[in-house]
């Protein structure tokens, strides 16, 4: 039997101005403690996220809410942020901290310029205003980072095959855009595009309130999903596990280095790009997740 560890691929999603501000400086401190190197995925616009309240006709996205109690989770300023007073520039106030992750050696990339726009609008957006999109977050964070992201996690898994050939252009060396089990790269229109490292894992407010899935039995339930000689790739919020899950985000943490799982970045589990096989992608949905999302088509 191999003492090697199983490497989880561990993503960060930072939707939210709060998430910036609060929960990254919390993660930060938490993975220095626990000497990890993740991948952070930042929104650098306006947070127009509580516009998503007008979700809450939607019985799917209703029901979402009361089972992983939204408010608690995430808090007043994030459910209604860009409803009541205008979004505020998430980057241009919290560019330091976007700093202080890439010069502490984690992986930055880009999440979104305006993740509820992102979210809402990008199935009918046609390749100019999809790019526009991209190129807005791209400038922005580039200009935070000194330098130009090397990776893209499109918000909400909300990717599409135009959105993949508009990211050629910004010289991604991966995307990380859909759910799945096998790194791949997409073929469209008959265009090989960048690598995609799908998530695999469930996340937090997927899972919880769901089959029987609670804060007491959260973390052996996660950690028995993650396997040796498989994909494993894990998202966590900023506004969730760098919150008011900090502390069974924590225990998390210890308990699965007791189970010999290392986390890495997601470039780490990248291999040569020769050896990675094509695929394609496709809409559908998810059990735990409202709406249709981006999936691997078929497994490699």
């Amino acid at each position: 039997m191999s003492d090697d560890p199983i490497k989880v691929g561990l993503r960060i999603d930072v939707d939210t101005f709060r998430g910036t501000r609060r929960g990254v400086p919390q993660l930060l401190d938490i993975f220095a403690r626990h000497e990890i190197v993740a991948s952070f995925f930042f929104s650098v616009g306006p947070d127009n996220m509580g516009r998503h309240l007008w979700r809450l006709l939607k019985p799917t996205f209703l029901i979402k809410m009361l089972r992983s109690n939204a408010a608690s989770l995430y808090g007043w300023d994030i459910l209604l942020a860009g409803t009541f007073w205008p979004g505020r520039l998430i980057g241009k106030h919290h560019g330091e901290i976007i700093r202080q992750t890439d010069t502490a050696g984690h992986e930055v990339g880009l999440h979104a310029w305006d993740h509820h726009k992102w979210q809402k609008r990008v199935e009918g957006m046609n390749g100019e205003q999809s790019r526009r999109e991209i190129a807005k977050g791209f400038a922005a964070l580039e200009k935070i980072i000194g330098h130009k992201p090397a990776c893209s996690a499109a918000a909400g898994w909300k990717c599409t095959e135009q959105v993949l050939l508009e990211k050629q252009s910004f010289g991604f060396h991966y995307n990380s855009d859909c759910r799945g089990s096998s790194i791949f790269r997409p073929v469209v229109n008959g265009q090989v595009c960048a690598p995609q490292v799908p998530v695999t894992l469930p996340t937090y407010d997927e899972l919880i309130g769901r089959n029987g899935i609670s804060n007491a039995n959260y973390n052996e339930t996660l950690l028995n999903m993650i396997r040796p000689g498989q994909l494993n790739v894990l998202t966590i919020h900023a506004e969730a596990e760098g919150g008011v899950c900090a502390t069974l985000f924590e225990e998390f943490l210890a308990l699965a280095r007791q189970r010999n799982i290392r986390f890495v970045p997601l470039r780490e589990l990248l291999p040569p790009l020769e050896q990675i096989p094509r695929g394609k992608i496709r809409l559908d949905s998810l059990p735990g997740r409202e709406g249709t999302m981006c999936l691997q088509a078929t497994d490699h």
